[in-house]
């Protein structure tokens, strides 16, 4: 075995498949058809001389050999994303890409005018908007600036509270015209909500609110918030969402006024070895200019 041979793609392909258990979540993770991550599984393997998989009816699990190589391997990719971001942050350049990650909601509705006026003062930059309700990862250049609604937690990542966006109970006038407006929190129990399904957030609100709920108690769900919120728009029930969304929409009324519901965060956060590159300290800038005049606090 020559391990100066072994191709850091394949370790990378590796990584893929130990943290996705599949060769097609790994296929779709590094932009490659399965058959072409099973080869390079194959090649990996064949390097190194061990198997590293056991293959089950459900996917690979790491075996012993590959579960001692893991971390070695993580390693090495925390190593390259490293070398990739000091390089990146030496550039002086205001030509260039610039990847930003937020919400499908948040992308959906404030992103494209603000984008657009960042393009318009800055043309020769390159924006490319990633809308994700998963978290992209900063340090692996996922995403040069992430727009979060929760305070960013990861080392080497710099990180700046925006403001909120203040959050209210609204539903469509058409549901309201045929089941009736609440006019308190005890009248919710005639009502349909629409709530999340893997996610607790909806849950842990009304139980601030003094109202207990299950999972079960939404008879519609939906974990993705776009979608979330245009159920509720349908008339599907009372979900919650932010203020200043909901009031674009003359159709939507806001229930119970009174019921405070805790303000979402924004923060914008970027890699701290980039802070000083340019271009994205441009769109950084900007970005964090245009959504504070969209915070309520």
């Amino acid at each position: 075995m020559d391990i100066r041979n072994l191709d850091w793609s394949l370790v990378q392909v590796f990584l893929a498949v130990a943290e996705t258990g599949s060769l097609s979540a790994a296929a779709r993770k590094t932009g490659q058809s399965q058959p072409t991550v099973g080869r390079q599984i194959k090649a990996v393997e064949a390097a190194l001389g061990l198997p590293l998989f056991i293959r089950q009816s459900r996917g690979l699990a790491l075996n012993e050999s590959g579960a001692r190589l893991l971390a070695h391997a993580q390693i090495m990719q925390n190593a390259a994303a490293q070398i990739t971001l000091e390089a990146a942050g030496q550039s002086r350049s205001l030509e260039g890409e610039v990847r930003i990650t937020a919400s499908v909601l948040i992308s959906h509705h404030y992103l494209p005018k603000i984008l657009a006026d960042i393009h318009t003062a800055e043309p020769n930059i390159e924006l490319v908007l990633l809308p994700n309700d998963a978290t992209e990862n900063l340090l692996f250049r996922e995403a040069d600036i992430a727009i979060r609604l929760y305070r960013p937690t990861q080392e080497d990542i710099i990180a700046k509270k925006l403001g909120a966006f203040s959050m209210g109970l609204f539903a469509h006038r058409d549901y309201l015209k045929k089941r009736g407006t609440p006019q308190s929190l005890q009248d919710f129990g005639d009502h349909d909500f629409v709530g999340f399904d893997q996610s607790t957030r909806i849950i842990d609100a009304m139980k601030k609110l003094g109202i207990s709920t299950k999972r079960q108690t939404f008879k519609i769900r939906c974990d993705q918030q776009a979608n979330y919120w245009e159920l509720v728009r349908a008339g599907c029930g009372i979900g919650p969402t932010q203020t200043r969304l909901a009031l674009q929409d003359s159709n939507i009324v806001q229930v119970l006024p009174q019921a405070r519901i805790d303000p979402l965060p924004v923060w914008l956060a970027a890699p701290n070895a980039l802070r000083n590159t340019p271009r994205i300290r441009i769109v950084y800038d900007m970005l964090a200019k245009a959504l504070q005049k969209l915070t309520d606090a």
